[in-house]
This record gives C-alpha cells, structure tokens and sequence, in this order.
C-alpha cells in the first residue's frame, strides 16, 4: 500500500490525531484551565473541518473494502461541520465538568467510526464502523453521571443499538449465505427479488430504521433524547441519523439497486408512518426535547421520500437536506443547551416570555424552526421543495398530499413555540443569558446555515455533480 492510498483516508487519520492529540492532553494533565482545553479542541475541530476540504481523492484500500471519492467526502465534511458546531454549544456544559476531555475522546471515537461506516464497500468495514459509532454513543448519553435521566437513556440507546445491530447483522448472513461475498461491488449483481434475499433486505432495513428512529422502530426516540445532556441530544439528532442516512443511500442505489421496485413500496409505508406519528406526537408534548425527538422522526420520512425516487435527484436532494438540517436543527439545540446550561429548563412553557431578555437566541431559535417547518425563504423550504419534487418522479400523487399535509400540521407545533417565545407573556420571563463566546459562534453558523445555504444554488449544483463519483 503506498502514500497515495493512505491519503485516500486523510479524514479519518485526520480525527485519529486528533484523538491521540487529546488523549496526550489527558494523560499529561498539564493545563488546569477548562476553558482553555475546551477552546483547543474547538481549534482542533476547526482546523478538521478545514482539512476536509483540502486535497480530496478518489480510492480505495484494503482490496476494496474502503473507498473514497468526491460525494463520500462531501458526507465527512457534513458530518465534522455539525460535530465542530456540537463542540461549540457544549462548551458552556462542559466547562465546570471533571470529564470533559473524556467527553471529546466518545465524541470523535463515534465520528471516527461513522466515516469508515460512509466509506465502507464491504459489510465487515461497515459492521465495524457501525459499533464504533454506536457504543460510545450510549456513554455520551449516559454523560451526566448523577441524572437517573441520564442514566435510563444511557441504558435505552444501548440496548436499543445491540437489538438493531443484532437485527442487521442477521439480514447482513443471509445476504452472505447467498452470494458467498460481503463486498458491494461483488454481491449487486448477484442479488434477485427471491424471497430470502428479500428477507434478508427487511431486516437490514429495519436496522437502518432502528438508527434512523423511523417508524415503527421509534419508540427509544424521544426517552433518549430526553435523558441524555443537549449537546449530545443535538449530536444523536443530527450527526448520528445523518452518517446512518448516508449509508442508506450508498446500500440502496449501489447493493439493492436491482430490487429498487420492492424496497419502494417499504419505504412508501415508512414515509407515510413516520411522517405523520411524528407529526402527531409532537403535537402534544411539553418537554422541548422530546418535541425535537418526534420532530426529527418526521424529518427521517421526508429524507425517505426523496430516496424512494430511486433517481440521483432523490440521492442528492436527501444529501442537501441533510446538510440543511444540520444547520437547522442544531441551531435550535444551541439554544435549548444554553438555556439547560444556565437554567436547567427544558419545557416549552419556560420559554414563554423568552424575547424579552434573549433576542439573539429568540431569533436564531425562530429561524431554526422555519427552516424545519419548510417555512420560506429559510433553506428548509428549499430543502424539502427537492425532496417532495424528487419524490414526484414516481408519479404517486397520494404520497405527495400526505407529506405536503403534514406539512402544515407541522407549521402548528413548530409556530406553538415560537408563539410562546414571541407573544405569549410570562409573570417571570427567562433572565439574560450569558452565554459564551462558543456558543455565540455556533448560534452565528447555524443561522446563516439555515438563512443562506437555499439561496446558494451553487451548493445544491455541486452535489447534483458530484453524486456517484
């Protein structure tokens, strides 16, 4: 294997620096300052996101079973943008934390283990990838040591991931059994619509579904979510289902792309049940992170419904919106952590009154939401104008009018919190928040994330071009 070969996992060597450089600093506990490591990482993530624009090239190693090329690293730098904005908001948790340096090690092991998973042409490399992202994770969510909360979703995400891999793991033998082979390449053309192979395909898509938290494979959501710390609610929202949603689409348009007119119609009842249980669970709740957990479920069935197209159009729109909400969806965990961090509330009822001393995270909180809501001229709108105009191309018009109605049901609960930031009066408003110049920082990126990235259509064009190269 020579240079040029190692490069093709520049990303990967690139966090694996940075895990050593952190674990150096841990061991040589050599600064005593928290606010000092917290701000070297954030460089470290920073000088990461950088790199990842740098010198990408297309390849592969270990005979096959790692890849690389233009959109696989266009998915690393979605995912290291996001974890570098996660870094920011969680400075104000961390900075009175004992552990903080041992959070950062979880933090890059799962994105560490997400890229390989992305870059995976063989099931072995993606299976180890997989656990890598997912073990951590149920620490993370277990971060805040002395919250029973904590603890609870800690032990649901860890269970609900053995079950999910166990289930994926069973289709991934079958598929095996079958073709003799676990490279993508190999086993495609070798895979027909029998019923063991497609056998083998429901239960690889319900471990996906379990990772994507679509319907019915939902249900540890919104406990773990809301157990676990914000910024960690935040990563496992956004960067976790985004990783997983990246490899969806690499499984179905490369390794089942010849049974594209079976898996359509599961992924036609999961869309319809994810967008609307979602829609209608979120009605209903009080606690804003549970709010966000049914919410991110209904935006698992609109990511679907841009894959069911089949086309690269779907592929590409899927991959802008998850870009999208990135920026969107960490915009309003980036306030939500502030406000946990200072306050320790996390109702929607706390928020009531909110604008009155906080306008700059009353704002970036809005805008998030709109961009959420699809609400013009925020990039969400944008966003889910491809995913809906994708999902057309099938000419099934019912699906169409059930996303766009859930649309508007959404349009109530997301407005029911800005209502209560805006309008609703409270005897004892929220005091000023004095949050820290991270958290500043990661409120900037993601507004003008959600504000700009629709208007750019260069960034949607680039996607379009590079998609399968």
């Amino acid at each position: 294997m020579d240079f040029s070969v190692i490069m093709t996992m520049k990303s990967e060597l690139s966090l694996s620096l940075i895990l050593f450089l952190i674990l150096f600093i841990k061991v040589w506990d050599g600064i005593k300052n928290a606010s000092t490591l917290l701000n070297i990482v954030n460089i470290l993530m920073f000088l990461n996101v950088v790199h990842g624009f740098m010198g990408n090239t297309t390849g592969e190693a270990f005979n096959g079973m790692y890849h690389t090329n233009a959109t696989i690293a266009l998915e690393k730098d979605i995912l290291n943008i996001g974890a570098f904005i996660v870094s920011l908001m969680s400075f104000d948790c961390l900075k009175n934390h004992k552990h903080m340096l041992e959070y950062y090690i979880l933090l890059l092991s799962t994105l560490l283990g997400m890229q390989f998973m992305i870059s995976a042409g063989n099931f072995l490399m993606f299976f180890l990838g997989l656990e890598l992202s997912s073990i951590p994770l149920a620490a993370l969510a277990n971060y805040q040591l002395d919250s029973a909360r904590s603890s609870e979703a800690g032990v649901k995400m860890i269970l609900s991931s053995a079950f999910a891999s166990a289930i994926m793991l069973f289709g991934i033998s079958i598929l095996y059994g079958v073709t003799g082979t676990l490279n993508f390449q190999e086993m495609a053309p070798l895979l027909s619509a029998s019923p063991l192979v497609i056998l083998s395909f429901v239960f690889v898509f319900a471990g996906f579904a379990f990772k994507l938290s679509s319907v019915p494979f939902h249900l540890w959501t919104a406990d773990v979510y809301e157990g676990a710390p914000p910024p960690v609610t935040a990563y496992l929202s956004v960067i976790s289902k985004a990783s997983v949603a990246f490899v969806f689409i690499t499984v179905l348009f490369q390794l089942f792309v010849n049974l594209s007119g079976m898996w359509y119609y599961i992924l036609y009842i999961s869309i319809i049940a994810s967008i609307t249980i979602g829609n209608l669970f979120a009605l209903r709740q009080q606690n804003i992170k549970r709010f966000l957990a049914f919410s991110s479920i209904s935006q698992v069935g609109y990511i679907m419904l841009g894959i069911s197209s089949g086309t690269s159009l779907g592929a590409s729109s899927a991959i802008f919106f998850l870009l999208v909400y990135t920026f969107s969806n960490l915009g309003a965990f980036a306030v939500i952590s502030m406000v946990a961090s200072e306050t320790g509330k996390e109702n929607i009822d706390d928020y009531k009154g909110f604008y009155t001393n906080n306008k700059y995270p009353s704002w970036v909180m809005a805008i998030s939401l709109f961009s959420l809501g699809g609400i013009p001229p925020t990039a969400g709108f944008f966003g889910k104008m491809f995913l809906v105009t994708s999902g057309a191309e099938k000419a099934n018009y019912a699906l169409i009018a059930i996303a766009a109605l859930n649309m508007i049901i959404s349009l109530y609960y997301y407005l029911r919190v800005v209502k209560a930031i805006f309008i609703d009066k409270s005897d004892e408003p929220m005091g000023k928040l004095r949050g820290s110049f991270s958290t500043s920082l990661a409120l900037t990126i993601c507004l003008v994330g959600a504000i700009s990235t629709g208007f750019v259509s260069q960034i949607f064009e680039y996607i379009t071009s590079v998609f399968g190269k």
